[in-house]
């Protein structure tokens, strides 16, 4: 027996290849499939099993092109309907896998066709469990992103608490616990940083499942939901549906702008996503662009603020990371990427072009001011903790265009917790005319770094 967790920062996905005599499966692949492929051949084993725990509302999974370059078969839960062929395990099917058994458990709640993935062991015994989003390591899966359209909320959570504890809890309480997403994906809101456990630790320690009796678990599950981005609605429809192979997005997309072309595509109303870090951002960026950078959750902010799958996307990247950010906005859903400016700013500016710079203060500058500006905290309602300082109020990121008149006229800080999220909002904001702000460079882990 051999299992991998493929784990995948910017999305918080866990993928995971297992194997037994020269067989191998994996659940819930991602769009850019030569990992697994890989894995496969390095390990010289014949992928036969694509499980599916459900139709993925936060990623564009790989389960079509996979399927076309190993031949293994997809494999998705009851009451499942797809526009391609597939295999509909029953609940509580077996599937073989060398020496080993795969038992599909039915677990609707989070989705009607949710299904875990138990693994006994070669004396039939149960290992672990593949939870997807039904079960997270201290949460679980919220039941508010189905599409159905004949159960509510409410009646989703109830079948979730139904599905936890006569499939899942009953198992014992050594079996390991490997679910779906880690820490910053939005298909839960108290996911733990870690990306494994069992069930007894899970038993003691996970508040939804803490909980004494149906209705509470409801009440605790629904209680402070932010809304999910609109792209995980379509993103379940891709992934119901045939898409386009990876490899072609990719030769129609990498493509490299001149400076000529890249004016041009800003004229006709592209999005132009610069994906630097905030600190290169900050000091010079191209007037109009957006800061979302790599170096955190690209994809799922590239979702939250661009609502339209189809809007033209112009990138500037930093050099040898034109393809990688493709693939992760293809993992998503987006696939009108118009290309990339070659050259990016420095190639900007040799061309006469001019640059802007985001007012920005460091962290212990700001602990230092004088003035009596009010803070605004872009983080996520949750996150949000008004005893941090005085006169600091809330304007989440994905609602800062809407709100933007709560700002008022003074200048006004942007603060998050890193400098990520608010040097994004201040780019939004720049590009909508505003500039009567500071971003706090750093954010709330710098303040408390010199405190």
């Amino acid at each position: 027996m051999f299992i991998k967790q493929l784990y995948t920062k910017c999305l918080a996905e866990c993928a995971y290849y297992i194997e037994s005599k020269g067989e191998s499966v994996i659940i819930d692949p991602l769009r850019d499939i030569d990992v697994y492929l890989e894995l496969a051949r390095e390990r010289n084993t014949t992928i036969k099993y694509i499980f599916e725990t459900h139709f993925h509302a936060d990623f564009v999974s790989g389960h079509l092109d996979l399927a076309r370059e190993t031949g293994a078969e997809i494999v998705f839960g009851p009451t499942s309907t797809a526009d391609f062929d597939f295999y509909q395990a029953k609940d509580r099917e077996e599937f073989i896998l060398g020496g080993l058994v795969i038992r599909a458990l039915h677990t609707p709640g989070h989705s009607l066709e949710s299904t875990c993935y138990l693994l006994l062991d070669d004396n039939h015994r149960p290992h672990a469990v593949f939870t997807g989003d039904t079960l997270f390591v201290g949460d679980v899966g919220r039941p508010d992103i189905s599409a159905n359209t004949e159960l509510n909320t409410s009646d989703l959570a109830g079948l979730l608490y139904d599905s936890l504890h006569k499939k899942i809890m009953s198992l014992p309480d050594s079996v390991i616990v490997f679910p779906g997403h880690g820490a910053g994906s939005l298909c839960g809101k108290n996911l733990s940083d870690e990306t494994a456990s069992t069930i007894g630790t899970q038993r003691r320690n996970n508040y939804a499942l803490l909980q004494p009796d149906k209705e509470s678990f409801v009440d605790a599950v629904l209680e402070n939901l932010l809304p999910p981005p609109k792209y995980f609605y379509k993103n379940v429809r891709i992934n119901r549906s045939r898409y386009e192979k990876l490899d072609l997005v990719l030769s129609k997309e990498l493509n490299p702008l001149s400076v000529d072309q890249f004016k041009n595509e800003m004229q006709n109303g592209a999005f132009i996503i610069d994906t630097r870090s905030n600190k290169l951002f900050c000091e010079e960026y191209i007037p109009g662009t957006i800061n979302i950078g790599h170096d955190g959750f690209f994809a799922v902010w590239v979702g939250t603020l661009v609502e339209d799958l189809n809007t033209p996307i112009v990138l500037i990247t930093d050099e040898g990371k034109e393809e990688e950010t493709i693939i992760r906005l293809a993992r998503v859903g987006y696939e009108n990427v118009r290309g990339y400016l070659l050259g990016g700013v420095e190639i900007w500016k040799q061309k006469g072009g001019s640059v802007d710079s985001l007012p920005s203060v460091c962290a212990p500058k700001f602990k230092l001011r004088n003035d009596s500006y009010p803070v605004i905290d872009v983080r996520n309602s949750v996150e949000f903790d008004d005893s941090l300082m005085d006169n600091i109020t809330n304007i989440p990121l994905a609602e800062i265009e809407q709100r933007v008149n709560e700002l008022g006229k003074e200048t006004s800080y942007l603060l998050c917790k890193s400098g990520y999220l608010s040097t994004v909002a201040g780019s939004i904001l720049q590009k909508m005319g505003y500039s009567n702000f500071i971003n706090v460079t750093g954010g709330v882990d710098a303040l408390e770094e010199n405190s």
